[in-house]
């Protein structure tokens, strides 16, 4: 049934993308997550437009059903829409998607963090993105790991077994 409707080079990607989500569940540093990778490799590479932005939003429902929804819930889910949407447009996705997704992702998220927590003033707002700056790192590395992982694992798998160039 579900090969109806995916073709193979989509079911390989959402493969990809489900052991991204498993690795999720291991321990790791905090931020150090592979969602924000999942929506930009899904937006790059899923040539079904619906799936590629419903499934990274539909695993942070998911995941928030369990881990809690929060007040900036609205600009998490917002940010990762943009980081999909970046997926889409890169020609060759690559370290600088990754980068634009991550930059994209902390201005979106921490933005929502300022105006429902601090200061509606420039200083508020520098003092918001200054103290997130520690959050990003670790987002940054996980963006960065997961992001190339699944670009080249799946570029390696494609060229080698699918016979798609």
């Amino acid at each position: 049934m579900l090969n109806t409707y995916i073709n193979k080079k989509e079911q390989i990607i959402i493969l990809f993308i489900i052991g991204a989500v498993l690795c999720r569940l291991l321990p790791h540093l905090p931020n150090f997550t592979p969602i924000t990778a999942i929506a930009l490799f899904g937006g790059a590479y899923l040539s079904n437009r619906y799936l590629a932005y419903l499934l990274p939003l539909g695993i942070m429902v998911i995941s928030d059903l369990f881990l809690g929804f929060y007040a900036i819930s609205f600009f998490v889910y917002a940010a990762f829409i943009m980081v999909c949407f970046i997926g889409t447009k890169s020609k060759k996705p690559g370290v600088y998607s990754i980068l634009a997704g991550s930059l994209t992702f902390f201005i979106i998220s921490n933005f929502g963090v300022w105006l429902l927590g601090y200061p509606k003033t420039i200083s508020g707002l520098m003092e918001c993105y200054t103290l997130a700056i520690p959050f990003f790192r670790n987002a940054l590395m996980g963006d960065l790991f997961y992001g190339l992982l699944l670009i080249y694992g799946f570029k390696c798998v494609e060229t080698k077994y699918l016979k798609i160039a």
